[in-house]
């Protein structure tokens, strides 16, 4: 019997043998007997659920992010959250990324309302796992989460902690499945975390990965991987663990990839561990917004560098946006590119850059004047 890693490769081959132009791995099912979790003897998590398609991701090759459904920078309406998810649904979008951080729970829960009527076959959803989220009255505001949010989080990496998470993320969502689920925020970069990371990690090597590894194995969740703005814990999860997918968050933008290019690339190809690229418009930066990676503070030179690319753009018949998100997605490593939208018009604009074609000598000329590393995989 092949294990694991073989069949997904096997079903990849497969699926590039009859989808032209999709690059997709095989999401594993778990058989076991309907409403009952093998092993787990937790009634609060699913036993075999729907897990969404045979091939991850969606032929479109990208998804939705969903920051900005938890009022990331400030307060998205519940009308302008519903309408942008639904004009995503409509120009195709499947697969739809969340998080308990993101808006302390809310993104979840408007994330779960749209996909109420939704059939579970036709989406894949992930959420992550890291952080508890704590009921609190005093909360109003969170750092870049904007609102009366009204919870408070601590984190808990160990296998206990995951579970916890994961009950409570399908209670806000209101589903009885969940394709994907990510480690969150183990990184170097999480100021919460500071020098302690790699305790967190250690932790999160004994307790989170083996048990994610079993809940996949029973057939609690479809696969899990890392959802991390760095890359050293991604490259330690690929060494020390089984992980699915990666979702590796902005460390590969038309700006900045060089280190992913050199580092985290080779590993994932040796390893057959697709990745995911969160943030590839650099949290709005590359869609014309003064914020680079949840910050107002930009990179020395970064702005010069965007212009020059939006100017190149423009000559060639394209856009910034178009050529950030179509970069992204270049890579024969990455699986999906998933965007954040806030408005209905965002979302129809990350659905027409990623269908949109992009002249070869757009990237020749981006490479000739050295905006671009000269490795970089380009579309075409």
């Amino acid at each position: 019997m092949s294990n694991r890693r073989e069949f997904l490769t096997q079903a990849a081959v497969a699926a590039a043998a009859t989808t032209v132009g999709t690059r997709a791995l095989a999401a594993g099912n778990g058989h076991h007997p309907a409403g009952q979790a093998p092993g787990s003897g937790n009634p609060a998590l699913p036993g075999k659920p729907p897990l969404a398609m045979d091939l991850f991701p969606p032929q479109h090759h990208y998804g939705a992010g969903g920051t900005q459904l938890g009022n990331m920078f400030r307060v998205t309406p519940d009308d302008q959250a519903e309408a942008m998810l639904e004009a995503a649904w409509k120009s195709g979008t499947r697969y739809f990324d969340t998080s308990p951080w993101y808006g302390l729970g809310l993104s979840e829960r408007r994330l779960g309302h749209f996909l109420d009527d939704k059939p579970l076959e036709e989406y894949v959803l992930s959420t992550k796992v890291g952080r508890l989220l704590m009921p609190d009255a005093s909360v109003d505001e969170l750092g870049i989460w904007k609102g009366n949010l009204n919870f408070n989080y601590r984190y808990d990496y160990t296998a206990a902690g995951v579970r916890r998470s994961l009950e409570d993320s399908l209670q806000r969502l209101g589903v009885s499945k969940i394709d994907l689920v990510y480690i969150h925020d183990l990184a170097p970069s999480n100021k919460d975390l500071g020098d302690d990371w790699k305790q967190y990690l250690d932790t999160a090597l004994k307790g989170a990965m083996p048990e994610l590894t079993r809940m996949r194995e029973e057939g609690i969740i479809g696969g899990w991987g890392m959802g991390v703005n760095d890359i050293e814990p991604s490259l330690a999860a690929i060494e020390h663990a089984d992980p699915d997918v990666i979702l590796q968050a902005t460390r590969y933008t038309l700006l900045n990839h060089q280190d992913a290019l050199s580092r985290l690339f080779p590993q994932s190809r040796r390893a057959e561990v697709p990745l995911v690229i969160g943030a590839p418009l650099g949290s709005g930066f590359l869609a014309g917004s003064n914020h680079w990676m949840y910050s107002t503070d930009i990179p020395q030179g970064y702005r010069q560098q965007r212009d020059r690319i939006s100017r190149i753009a423009h000559e060639h018949g394209t856009d910034l946006r178009t050529a950030a998100l179509q970069f992204t997605a270049a890579p024969d490593v990455v699986a999906a590119t998933i965007p954040g939208a806030r408005t209905a018009e965002q979302a129809k604009a990350n659905h027409q850059s990623m269908q949109a074609d992009i002249p070869a000598e757009f990237w020749q000329t981006l490479k000739s004047e050295g905006l671009i590393a000269e490795s970089a995989p380009t579309p075409g």
